[in-house]
């Protein structure tokens, strides 16, 4: 894995506003927020995507970002919030070093404009029951080899 600012952020070579911090887990305010109290939860571990983290900082990950969510809604008073997690370039993940955003929502704030969160576009298609079929048993396979 190539150097990004998150590995100087975890070397402490640039400083961040840390929120929480364990062996494996460190979460900090994003210096670009989409919206009030948008954080960053990264693994410690250098992995790129979801893909090529181990099963131990998926789990580190998977027992905090909940309580750090709880956090960040108490805190800002949001009323909602996103998760969002891309993996790779075409995903539009801009660092390579697997990241998780927790961006609050605000009613009283309209979508578009600053501090209003992340505008989604869900162009949702259709699933063909051959089409599914054909993928259970691929995705499935893959499970079984790991």
């Amino acid at each position: 894995m190539s150097e990004t600012i998150f590995s100087r952020i975890l070397r402490g070579q640039i400083p961040c506003h840390r929120l929480y911090e364990d062996d494996r887990v460190l979460a900090f305010l994003d210096i670009a927020p989409l919206s009030r109290g948008h954080t960053l939860v990264i693994p410690k571990e250098m992995a790129d995507t979801m893909g090529s983290l181990s099963d131990e900082s998926a789990a580190a990950l998977g027992r905090v970002l909940p309580r750090i969510c709880r956090a960040v809604m108490r805190a800002t008073g949001a009323t909602a919030y996103n998760i969002l997690q891309n993996n790779g370039p075409a995903a539009h993940q801009a660092v390579m070093h697997l990241h998780f955003h927790i961006i609050p929502r605000f009613e009283s704030i309209v979508e578009g404009s600053p501090g209003g969160g992340l505008g989604i576009h869900w162009p949702a298609g259709t699933l063909d029951a051959a089409q599914a079929k054909e993928l259970v048993t691929a995705i499935t396979s893959a499970l079984i080899e790991g």
